[in-house]
């Protein structure tokens, strides 16, 4: 049975219980963990499914965090963002496939005005109801991305060898919406 727009229940991303966060690798020999405190968006599911058949989602670039000033003000620099510019990121699914509990999503992430397709790995993670008799469901997912496809290319050579940022970007998302009314 194929979902209708009377059986799509739509759901607002929840900021305040998302997470959008990144690994990259720097200095070869560690890794480097940030997140963006500002995510917004909606997923549309069908009535009683565990898996969405369309996304779309706004980050706040200017919200980068990495716990260390400096380095976030040079993230936010045209060395890499740009969010003078560019100040949000954007995601919109184009195929979702599969179940629950192992689906991708493809879709169109576009950082610093270029557009990618790229592939995450999602799952169902669950649904419930909320202190304030709304209803609630969450999803996780990951992919990985090279950070000069969407023109981040800034970087520096160590005396050792190797680089200061990977090009490989991991990006990990933890997802709670709220259906609408």
């Amino acid at each position: 049975m194929s979902a209708t727009s009377e059986t799509l229940q739509t759901y607002a991303i929840d900021a305040a219980h998302s997470t959008a966060e990144f690994v990259v690798r720097h200095l070869v020999i560690s890794k480097v963990r940030g997140r963006f405190g500002k995510v917004a968006g909606t997923i549309h599911v069908p009535d009683g499914s565990e898996v969405p058949t369309d996304v779309t989602a706004e980050i706040d670039a200017t919200t980068i965090d990495t716990r260390e000033e400096q380095r976030d003000g040079h993230l936010k620099s045209a060395d890499f963002l740009h969010v003078d510019q560019h100040p949000t990121i954007t995601f919109k699914s184009t195929n979702i496939a599969g179940s629950g509990s192992s689906f991708t999503i493809v879709g169109d992430l576009t950082i610093r005005g270029v557009t990618k397709s790229v592939e995450l790995d999602a799952q169902f993670d669950g649904r419930g109801k909320d202190p304030w008799g709304g209803s609630r469901i969450a999803f996780s997912a990951e992919t990985k991305i090279n950070r000069k496809d969407f023109g981040l290319n800034w970087n520096q050579a160590l005396e050792t060898g190797g680089v200061m940022v990977s090009d490989e970007v991991r990006i990990e998302l933890n997802v709670q919406a709220v259906l609408q009314a």
